[in-house]
């Protein structure tokens, strides 16, 4: 795409924005920006780096698209919003980050691994790259999970270096104004409920997953994942990986060896799951999605092997962040829908003899009821924070676990220490946005690490 002279509204001035406004000036487009917001995050940012780029705030209106012959939205712009859909019924082109990146990219002559999914895209992402980093392959992880991945590029323009690979966690919202992406591997690691406050349906929700396969590159899908594997299209190669044993020498999963699950690509056992660093068999999963991407690219097994064993994982993402008087506590704050909570309580499970849940928040109009069979069969307790307390202990009634409310996160870690045992893991996993009471959810997760801190510092008597 020739973006010289092209007149282009930014809609969105968080990271993405700003990030899409300096790449469209830098190609010599006339940029305007909008953000509905009073006060953008990155407006002080905008002023000092682009100064002549004028910037609006408050609601969009039509006037702000007169002249208009692109559109470039943010991920948290729906193109449901009514400008925004004016705009695509007067036929002006709207893109987004991840497209303006897959036009750009064409004259580098880079590869691309994708990753989506409801749960695990940032570890998997980054396990990617840190398994082609071990492989040799110069190689930029970025997209959802950070840094935006035009930030990334401009970087390397600066530098005067190209990637070799490109390893991207690509968001639905990314996806929905994405058409040109041609990942030589791209997977969906699997669809459960989330965003349904933004999606009419889950299938519309997995429809936007989908459009990550655009393009002729090898698909990796999810055998455990109904809707992961239903995406197979006709005449693309395809992998897929899953938690039992693999059906075909070219697929991913786990094989019992001397009583224990290993990691298996058909019937190879690879490496054994407790070399891992990773906790969790959901975590597992992950890993296995990781090998078969970059295997899809013929990067040599035993670097992606060593990388694997050395990978600690994300920040809140079932990370262990203490032990004391035998129990074990995770934080997995990040874990905000119903179906990241599901995989880590079975993820864990299998590991502890019983897990203390503390879960709540903003539900974000899911179904909590999918939590009732995996808290039956794992939880001793729960204990329930946020606005949507009262949604999740309806929804899992009759599973024979003890529920108790708190109103703070110091009170839900006192109360599940009470209920710990010897032996036992407390896990924070809210199936839910943290919005309610907290600034996001890493906040949310070093305020628990916190009162872990508190609890496990504190004399006995």
């Amino acid at each position: 795409m020739n973006l010289a002279g092209r007149k282009v509204l930014v809609l969105g001035l968080g990271d993405t924005g700003l990030s899409m406004a300096k790449w469209l000036a830098r190609r010599g487009a006339s940029v305007r920006v909008a953000d509905t917001r009073t006060g953008p995050p990155r407006l002080a940012e905008l002023k000092r780096s682009l100064p002549s780029v004028p910037a609006n705030s408050g609601p969009f209106r039509d006037e702000m698209f007169a002249d208009i012959d692109l559109v470039a939205v943010s991920p948290g712009v729906p193109l449901a919003e009514p400008s925004v859909r004016r705009a695509l019924d007067a036929d002006i082109e709207v893109v987004g980050d991840i497209e303006l990146f897959a036009q750009a990219l064409p004259e580098r002559h880079a590869r691309i691994i994708a990753v989506t999914g409801t749960n695990g895209k940032s570890t998997v992402t980054s396990l990617a790259g840190a398994m082609a980093r071990a492989a040799g392959v110069d190689c930029e992880v970025a997209g959802n999970i950070g840094p935006a991945v035009l930030d990334a590029l401009m970087r390397r323009e600066d530098a005067g270096r190209a990637a070799g690979l490109w390893v991207l966690e690509v968001s639905s919202f990314q996806l929905e104004t994405t058409a040109s992406l041609a990942a030589d591997a791209a997977t969906v690691l699997n669809v459960t409920e989330d965003h349904l406050d933004r999606y009419r349906s889950i299938d519309d929700y997995a429809r936007a997953k989908a459009r990550v396969f655009s393009g002729d590159g090898i698909q990796v899908l999810n055998r455990d994942d109904p809707r992961s594997l239903a995406m197979a299209l006709p005449g693309r190669k395809t992998s897929t990986f899953g938690l039992d044993a693999p059906r075909h020498a070219e697929d991913w999963g786990l094989l019992e060896r001397g009583g224990e699950p290993w990691l298996a690509q058909g019937a190879n056992a690879l490496l054994a799951v407790r070399e891992m660093k990773l906790a969790g068999l959901h975590n597992a999963a992950n890993a296995l999605a990781a090998l078969a991407l970059c295997r899809a690219l013929g990067l040599p097994l035993q670097p992606l092997l060593a990388a694997l064993r050395e990978f600690k994982g994300l920040p809140h993402r079932v990370e262990l962040i203490g032990e004391a008087d035998g129990v074990r506590w995770y934080d997995d704050s990040k874990g905000t829908n119903v179906g990241s909570t599901v995989a880590a309580l079975v993820g864990l499970a299998r590991l502890d003899s019983k897990l203390v849940l503390i879960a709540g928040g903003d539900g974000k109009g899911q179904d909590f009821s999918p939590l009732k069979e995996a808290v039956a069969r794992s939880a001793r307790e729960m204990v329930l924070i946020g606005r949507d307390a009262l949604l999740i202990e309806a929804a899992v009634a009759g599973a024979g676990v003890p529920i108790r409310r708190a109103a703070s996160m110091d009170q839900a870690v006192a109360l599940a220490a009470q209920a710990a045992r010897p032996g036992d893991a407390v896990l924070l996993s809210p199936a839910c946005a943290s919005f309610d009471m907290f600034r996001d959810y890493r906040h949310r997760g070093e305020v628990f690490r916190l009162a872990v801190e508190r609890v496990i510092d504190a004399p006995k008597h």
